[in-house]
């Protein structure tokens, strides 16, 4: 997948880079508000922490069930036109809140985030994989961190949004409801719910024009090249170790990282007391060191190969995440924010690592790779269960047990001698 490295090359790059570069931001913020959207939509609709985790399971099954069919059109049809339609699949979904607030549908609210995430499975199927062929093979790594720092951008700015646009920081007791008619509590809950109207429609809109842009403008379609000397030309896809590893490590890293953000705003209000749009601001701020940490973690890949770092965050997150379960208080607080900031450059790193030397079948790859972010629609259901019958903190025992499946990927897997000395994602 080697590309020339003149001047002229570089330059014709530059712009494709840059606007997909914003799509990485796109679905960061999207993916973001969603530890927003649980603590929010498990007032308004009146939810156990069970019910309020299938916010991330409508979400990320998405994913699971457009990956192969956002390959195929891939691979049918090129990045550009996988883009463009999978922008128009999500800003359809962000339009669909508009009518589920209204009504206060539960159901309709999780149809509107699997199409928004449907819609998502096909700007990360062409991203990813765009990104490490828009340059030298050798930066590849690099160029996909670079930009999903900017992911980690959006990450940190969709909690504000949520805080001051959708967020009301109403409490809603069990003695306030009982003092009430079934028509004032419709009334009131209906007044919760309707905060999302606006924002999202406004989402949508952002979405299209970039939609539109994208149509206007000359991307290249990069054709993988078909390297003879590559483990998939030898045989079936599925018995490429590296890669089935990576599918496993890249499930398990999603659920993590799912279930750390949206149970956020959760923990602190049972462990420290603190009120929801106080706990955004928290938020924000652990997704910042999330995007902090994957900018040092693109340095710091210029002299450390991705798998060893790998392996270093992940021992952190473990350590961390154990000191959040047994400690409590704004000592488990500072530990989840630092969780945060270790889990920065996994999701890149491991999606480079698992589609290294894919030739030919890299999309292939990718979709099956972008497949296994289904674990973010498992392991949040799992963690929400373990919340009702035990605590929030202990539940967190599920995010620890994820990492050490990372740490396994990482000490099994190998950095291509062009990612360890240039690259990091």
């Amino acid at each position: 997948m080697a590309l020339p490295k003149s001047n002229e090359t570089t330059k014709s790059y530059l712009i494709p880079f840059i606007l997909i570069t914003v799509l990485f931001f796109l679905w960061g913020f999207a993916h973001n508000l969603n530890p927003i959207l649980i603590p929010h939509l498990k007032k308004a609709c009146q939810l156990t922490d069970l019910q309020s985790a299938f916010i991330d399971s409508a979400f990320f099954v998405g994913y699971f069930v457009m990956a192969i069919p956002a390959g195929l059109v891939m691979n049918k049809y090129g990045y550009k036109s996988g883009i463009i339609l999978g922008l128009l699949i999500f800003a359809g979904g962000a339009f669909l809140f508009y009518p589920a607030a209204g009504t206060r549908t539960y159901g309709l609210f999780l149809f509107a985030l699997f199409i928004i995430a449907s819609g998502l499975t096909f700007l990360e199927t062409a991203a990813n994989p765009y990104v490490t062929v828009l340059g030298d093979e050798h930066t590849a790594t690099q160029r996909l961190n670079l930009s999903q720092s900017f992911n980690g951008l959006a990450a940190s700015l969709a909690p504000l949004a949520g805080k001051f646009f959708i967020l009301t920081d109403t409490t809603i007791s069990e003695e306030q409801l009982k003092t009430m008619s079934s028509s004032e509590i419709d009334a009131l809950l209906t007044h919760e719910a309707q905060s999302v109207q606006i924002p999202y429609i406004v989402i949508g809109l952002v979405v299209l024009s970039v939609a539109a842009i994208l149509w206007k403008t000359n991307l290249p379609e990069i054709k993988e090249s078909s390297d003879e000397n590559s483990a998939t030309e030898k045989g079936s896809i599925f018995k490429q170790t590296n890669l089935m590893l990576g599918v496993l490590a890249q499930f398990f890293y999603v659920g993590a990282q799912v279930c750390v953000s949206s149970f956020f705003i959760r923990f602190l209000g049972k462990t420290a007391g603190i009120g929801e749009k106080e706990a955004a601001g928290y938020l924000a701020f652990a997704l910042l060191c999330f995007m902090l940490g994957r900018f040092l973690g693109t340095f710091l890949m210029k002299y450390i190969a991705p798998n060893r770092l790998l392996a270093v965050y992940s021992i952190f997150n473990i350590g961390l995440l154990a000191v959040a379960i047994m400690i409590g208080g704004f000592t488990s607080i500072y530990a989840l924010i630092g969780v945060e900031f270790f889990m920065s450059i996994m999701f890149p790193t491991i999606f480079s690592l698992s589609i290294q030397s894919l030739g030919s079948q890299t999309k292939l790859g990718s979709s099956l790779v972008i497949m296994s972010i289904v674990g973010g629609a498992i392991f949040p259901v799992i963690m929400g269960r373990i919340s009702d019958i035990s605590s929030i903190q202990t539940a967190y025992i599920v995010p620890l047990a994820c990492f050490v499946v990372v740490l396994f990927f990482a000490m099994k897997t190998k950095s291509s001698k062009g990612a360890i000395t240039n690259a990091g994602h």
